[in-house]
């Protein structure tokens, strides 16, 4: 709960709990799930969640909200951890690594903006690992291979 309202009363407490309620489910996708072909989107939702993320805090702070601060640090799952066999660019793992370890920061204090602008961090580092891994994927033939017609825009 932030600033101590009940959700049902406040459309900025509903939209926090949505999201966090999403955070949770993209969050335990990624603990629960084997290495396979749908690690790229457990990362684009990952990026879709921390963006969402990010938004909402937006908001949030836009009313004078503060971010409930966490004293601990959270872990990533096992399949984003260092170390695990990670597929796709190390350069791009080094970005998302940081970007975690900054949420864990922002996380710990009371500053809905900054941990906004982590959130954005990791949405872009889990974003750009998502296209990376799955373009090798494909190439690899873990993914099928898009038709010629599916990936021309309109």
């Amino acid at each position: 709960m932030i600033g101590g309202l009940s959700a049902r009363s406040d459309p900025i407490q509903e939209a926090f709990a949505a999201v966090q309620e999403r955070w949770r489910e993209v969050i335990q996708a990624h603990r629960l799930a084997p290495p396979d072909a749908g690690f790229s989107q457990r990362l684009a939702d990952l990026a879709a969640v921390s963006r969402r993320e990010a938004e909402v805090c937006r908001k949030a702070a836009a009313e004078g909200y503060s971010w409930p601060a966490h004293t601990a640090t959270a872990q990533p799952p096992y399949e984003l951890r260092p170390g695990t066999g990670r597929r796709g660019p190390a350069a791009l793992w080094a970005r998302f690594d940081a970007a975690a370890a900054e949420l864990n920061r922002a996380g710990g204090g009371t500053d809905l903006i900054e941990v906004a602008e982590a959130h954005e961090l990791l949405a872009d580092a889990a974003g750009a690992l998502a296209v990376e891994v799955e373009r090798e994927d494909r190439a690899s033939g873990l993914l099928p291979q898009l038709e010629a017609r599916q990936r021309r825009s309109a």
